[in-house]
């Protein structure tokens, strides 16, 4: 392979990868709501890219269940599947309390400036009804636990299951009250940590977690057209 043609490959990679972020950011925040119609070649004008970038990130949606790729016919943003979405969060809770269980018996401290400085910021978020930039706060507070238990490895699968949840979860951080509710849950993990109290921190952690329960029952009920199952 000479250095031109890496060069290509580079610039290929990092192509589909901003264009995965634009769509993956827009299906999440419900911008491309599900059963939208997305149509390769628009989406290669509208970034100024080639096709094969967009066909890779579209690979790649396809994959996480966020985009139905049908050949010769127009690709949709998927509808929510109720059943990825219940296995989806036994599989983030069954890893996240394993992960709590770790930064309790972790004898190295927290990274309280990190946590404090989040915690602050998903509030500030909350008070400007800024979703985006609330969902990314709560990210990085996930990040910062599994840091905290020197297993950011975990991060990849939580994350990865989190996907699955993220746009039933924006329909709570619709209202400021949706996204106190998380900041408050947060903010009694982050204090558990600091007391290393494994038995409140696991707690907080499913009853975050259980969450979703409501969320579902009144997506479901008034956003039926979301849902394939």
């Amino acid at each position: 392979m000479n250095d031109g043609t890496a060069l290509l490959q580079s610039a290929r990679r990092t192509s589909a990868d901003e264009v995965f972020d634009q769509l993956h950011g827009d299906i999440v925040s419900l911008r491309l709501v599900p059963g939208t119609k997305l149509s390769e070649s628009e989406i290669a004008k509208q970034c100024e890219v080639s096709r094969q970038p967009v066909r890779e990130a579209f690979i790649r949606l396809n994959d996480m269940g966020l985009l139905t790729v049908r050949p010769q016919k127009a690709t949709l943003v998927r509808k929510i599947s109720m059943r990825e979405i219940l296995n989806a969060r036994f599989i983030r809770t069954a890893v996240e309390v394993e992960v709590v269980r770790k930064a309790c018996a972790n004898e190295q401290e927290p990274d309280a400036k990190s946590f404090e400085a989040n915690l602050k910021a998903q509030a500030k978020a909350a008070g400007k009804g800024d979703t985006d930039s609330f969902h990314a706060h709560d990210y990085d507070f996930h990040r910062l636990v599994c840091i905290a238990a020197d297993s950011e490895f975990a991060f990849d699968t939580i994350a990865e299951n989190k996907s699955q949840v993220d746009r039933l979860c924006m329909l709570c951080l619709a209202n400021e009250q949706g996204m106190l509710e998380l900041v408050d849950d947060h903010t009694k993990i982050y204090n558990a940590l600091e007391r290393r109290d494994a038995r409140s921190m696991i707690d907080v952690t499913r009853s975050h977690l259980s969450r979703l329960d409501a969320t579902l029952q009144m997506a479901k009920k008034e956003y039926q057209h979301f849902f394939e199952n």
